[in-house]
This record gives structure tokens, sequence and C-alpha cells, in this order.
């Protein structure tokens, strides 16, 4: 089960079951409950739930396989099989539409109308331009009783990365600072570990765990010589992608981010020399530079929206950070506050004094909950 501590997901289902919830909204928070399994392992797939319901009983229930496998539907249609259970009648509760287009798998709103359910309730219209209403259409046209709505802001929270992906092209990017109290991510000198505690730091990797890529910058290279992978977390099925900002392509073959391949890096300069190099260490060169010959980020965040990343999880200094956000490339904060004063140190964003309130960057608190000794907090730009 995905871990319910770090997700805001599971902070805003609690919320609204702290109302009371009709038959349906509680059928449709089983089935969100089970999406959540699929977190860590459905993408690019969304991370879908579902459960059939036949005079007042659960009889079968499911959550997306990893890329290939089942959709949710199709595991709760098998696991009321194996429990002997005729689903003819039935009523199916899913997360998201079912899909009418053949993927890596066959429809799922095909195997509805021959499975002979009655009804289908959805939580949320699936926002893919190939489904977008047609799944539905599809079950409707067969004479099966549609529903949708419920529970769809929870239904949408849980696949925030998805649902951007398939709206605008580009990945929910959430990038993640720890910091002292006074806000600064290191000492003067670049001691930085370990500032928070060791609950925050695993908090931190189920959060890398659930994105579909990791990026940073040459300069985080350079000076932590990071993994970027995840480790601290039960077992995974896949490693994200490891992206790495780097202009001039300066990085040395033998960084730690480097190790076991598959890396994306992207550069303001072509090197054909330099660039062999890295690709002998199975990593993948991509030249995007901008106006000032540096790599143009906008263009990052598309190019890994093109690449079917959900979700971008940023880990990077100062300067890089402020970068993204000046260039409006962030879409959240994760940042994890220690009960701590450090006094002169680095800071969280390298970004220009104003000399006018007015001109602040605004954003507003989506969550925030304390994480062992320290406060998590998830703020969103409006």
């Amino acid at each position: 089960m995905y871990n319910h501590c770090i997700s805001p997901f599971s902070r805003l289902l609690h919320d609204f079951q702290a109302f009371p919830m009709t038959a349906v909204e509680q059928l449709m928070s089983q089935a969100l409950q089970l999406a959540e399994n699929g977190l860590l392992s459905s993408a690019p797939n969304p991370a879908v739930g579902c459960v059939i319901v036949k005079d007042g009983q659960v009889i079968g229930s499911g959550f997306t396989q990893p890329p290939g496998g089942n959709h949710a539907e199709i595991q709760a249609l098998q696991d009321a099989a194996a429990k002997g259970h005729d689903v003819r009648g039935a009523t199916v509760y899913v997360t998201l539409e079912p899909c009418s287009h053949f993927g890596r798998t066959p429809p799922c709103a095909d195997a509805l109308v021959l499975a002979g359910v009655a009804k289908v309730v959805a939580a949320i219209g699936d926002p893919n331009p190939l489904v977008a209403g047609q799944g539905m259409a599809r079950l409707q046209a067969a004479g099966i009783a549609v529903e949708s709505g419920v529970l769809a802001a929870q239904a949408r929270e849980l696949n925030i990365g998805f649902f951007t992906r398939m709206q605008t092209g580009k990945p929910w990017v959430r990038l993640k600072v720890a910091a002292s109290l006074d806000g600064k991510t290191a000492l003067h000198n670049g001691q930085s570990q370990w500032i928070t505690s060791q609950a925050a730091r695993d908090d931190g990797h189920m959060w890398r765990a659930r994105a579909g890529a990791i990026l940073t910058g040459i300069g985080t290279v350079k000076e932590d010589n990071p993994q970027l992978t995840v480790r601290t977390v039960p077992p995974i099925l896949r490693q994200p992608l490891r992206v790495i900002v780097d202009s001039k392509l300066s990085i040395s073959p033998d960084a730690k981010i480097l190790a076991g391949g598959g890396n994306l890096i992207f550069s303001a300069t072509a090197d054909a020399n330099k660039q062999a190099l890295l690709e002998q260490q199975g990593a993948e060169v991509v030249v995007l530079s901008n106006a000032d010959g540096k790599v143009d980020l906008p263009q990052v965040i598309l190019e890994l929206g093109k690449r079917q990343v959900n979700e971008l999880h940023v880990e990077a200094g100062s300067k890089l950070n402020a970068s993204l956000i000046r260039e409006h490339c962030v879409d959240e904060l994760l940042v994890y506050l220690a009960p701590s004063i450090l006094g002169d140190g680095r800071g969280m964003f390298s970004l220009p004094a104003l000399e006018n309130l007015d001109h602040k960057l605004s954003l507003k608190f989506h969550e925030i909950k304390q994480v062992g000794e320290d406060l998590r907090i998830l703020a969103r730009f409006r």
C-alpha cells in the first residue's frame, strides 16, 4: 500500500471523510484508496482504482498495474471472476473514465460492455484526448447507465501530474528543498548533511519514487556528487529518470549520478567529443539553448512532457531553483523546515532583491504536516 503519510491526496481524502458521505461516495473512496497502490508503479499511466458492487456487496476490486499490465477495471473484473462472482448487472465504481482506445492494452470500456455490467460511476473524465468522454459515450451507447463527478477533486489530485501533462503537454513540476527555520539550505562552507531528520529524508525519497524524473543541476552534481536514486522506501519497480542541466557539458564521467546509465543531460553546448564520452556512460545528451547561451528551461519541461513524464521532482541548488521559478517552470514547492537556526549560510533561491512588495511571488499553502521533527510544506504558485 502506498504510504499515506506522504500523500497530500490522502490528506484531502481524509479531510473530506470528516463529513458525512453518501453510499456512492464511500464506494468511490474505496476505489481512490485502491488507486494509491499504483502511484509508484503505474506511470506514465494514471493510478486508477476500481470496485465492482452487486446486491450491496463489493464483489471485485483492483488498481492499475505497471505499464503493459491490466488497468484497474480489468483487474477488478478478474478479481470478481476468481471469487466466483457474476458481474452481470453490477455497478462499477472507477476513479477515472474507462479508456476507449487501444494502447498497450485493449479498451476497458469494451471489456465492461462485454462483461454486462449495468452501471459505471466514474470520479472524473479522462483528460487524454484519445478518451476525453468517449469512454463514457461508448458505455452509454451500449445501454450502460453512466455517472461521473463523484469525488472528482480527489481523483484529479491523485493524478495531478497526468492531468497536467494531458492538458498542457508539461509535467507537474515539484521543487523540493530542505532548510532551517531561517531558510538556510547549507552553511556558508556548503555543509548541509543533515539539516532535516531521517524521517523527512525518507519522506523525500517517497516523493522521488512517485516522480517520473528527478532533475538537478551541474552545480549540485559537482558539489554533492549525489546518486539521486530512490533508496529508503520499499522496493520499487522502476527508478525515475535522472536529468541533469549542464550548459557546458562539464560533468565528470565518474559522477555518481551517471552510474547505471539511462540519464538525460540537457546542455546549451554541442560538443561531439564530450557527448560521445557521456553516451558511452549510457547517458543521452540533448542540446536546448536559449538566447543567453544557457539551457532553455521551459523547453526542457516540454521535452520531458513529450517523454511522458507526469511528475518532475527537482532537487537542485539555489541558482537553478531560482531560474526555474523565474521562468515559470515550477508548479509546487515541497519544503522541509527543520526546527533549527543556521545563521549566515546558503538560501533556497538565488533571486534578486525586490524594491517593492507588490512584486513578490505569491503562493498558496496546499498542505502543512509534521514529519518526524520537521515540517513539510506544500505550497503552490497561484
